[in-house]
């Protein structure tokens, strides 16, 4: 069996960009995907959480004392740690049309 070598390559460049052609229409649906996630992780309410409230208290308290945030807690959960740094951000009042 003769195997013809250009129809072989024309086959294998067709098939090459399609594959490539493809890839950024993938990457920006997940891109997409991840700021939809980021947004829904900013819009939640933490308000009931209990290291919300501790931050919110502990920024107050800094604010009131004119005092930097060290951070003072870290927590092994990603959101028990969001939900304290939202706490603080609203109690130092960088989030003031919110609370």
């Amino acid at each position: 069996m003769k195997i013809n070598l250009t129809r072989v390559m024309g086959i294998s460049v067709l098939a090459l960009g399609f594959a490539v052609a493809g890839m950024p229409v993938r990457a920006a649906i997940t891109a997409q995907d991840q700021d939809r996630t980021d947004q829904q992780r900013h819009d939640q309410d933490y308000s009931n959480n209990k290291n919300y409230q501790l931050g919110m208290k502990e920024g107050r308290d800094d604010r009131a004392h004119n005092r930097d945030h060290s951070k003072k807690h870290h927590f092994k959960k990603d959101e028990d740690q969001r939900a304290y740094d939202a706490g603080y951000q609203a109690g130092y009042g960088g989030d003031r049309d919110r609370h």
